[in-house]
């Protein structure tokens, strides 16, 4: 959990995916180059910067950083502390390590993406396309590459990766790098849901909701919470 208190005002839109996401490797550049300049998968997500709203000095915002990769957290926690300049605003910086238990129903926490051509650079878009067995089947392939190559193994299963889902809403989101914008396409989710998990199926959903679902999880999309049953009903973890 990482805590940033601005030193001044400003708009939220000034910080975006990719401000994080070069403010998070930044701490690598110099400490850990190979893991900074690693192609593939980085096996890491975070949280939409919440609250959602302008940056106010002194007033506190969030971000949740997940990973399988025990180290990957060690690191960030032991680096993340002091004051940082992030877009040219500054910042003090506070993080603590957290263990999230696990849960077989999920919320996310940011914006689930997924390429129908990456070739086209073409996002999936569910007011577009109104395809749900496209949505289930890229991500249960996008999850199984991703464990598979963390682990080194060949798992497989043949059910669907989520029984139950509750659409939310899509979004776009806009993002600048390099003085280029850059608009993604997402989608949020009340509820993603797997009714049984074996023991044997657990450890794959555990590492799914460290390293997030979807593409482009290394910038802070498909980041999950699990969230837990009171008396029939869900509520946030």
């Amino acid at each position: 959990m990482v805590d940033l208190i601005p030193k001044e005002n400003f708009p939220y839109s000034e910080i975006n995916k990719h401000t994080i996401q070069g403010f998070l490797y930044s701490y690598f550049k110099e400490s850990c180059p190979d893991f900074h300049d690693a192609k593939g998968f980085k096996f890491f997500c975070y949280s939409d910067v919440f609250p959602h709203n302008d940056y106010i000095e002194d007033v506190k915002k969030t971000i949740i950083v997940s990973s399988p990769d025990k180290s990957f957290i060690d690191f960030l926690n032991s680096h993340l502390e002091g004051n940082k300049v992030i877009s040219g605003h500054p910042f003090e910086i506070k993080s603590k390590a957290i263990n999230v238990p696990f849960n077989r129903i999920w919320i996310t926490g940011s914006p689930v993406v997924l390429y129908k051509d990456n070739k086209k650079n073409l996002y999936f878009s569910f007011e577009r396309d109104k395809d749900l067995i496209f949505f289930l089947d890229r991500i249960k392939d996008n999850a199984l590459r991703k464990f598979n190559a963390f682990y080194n193994e060949e798992y497989y299963f043949e059910d669907n990766i989520f029984d139950r889902l509750i659409f939310s809403k899509e979004v776009v989101v806009n993002t600048i790098k390099k003085g280029n914008e850059f608009i993604i396409i997402g989608s949020m989710w009340k509820n993603l849901e797997k009714e049984y998990i074996s023991r044997d199926d657990k450890r794959f959903y555990s590492f799914l909701m460290e390293s997030g679902i979807g593409e482009k999880n290394s910038m802070g999309f498909g980041f999950v919470n699990p969230v837990k049953l009171n008396r029939n009903k869900v509520s946030g973890a």
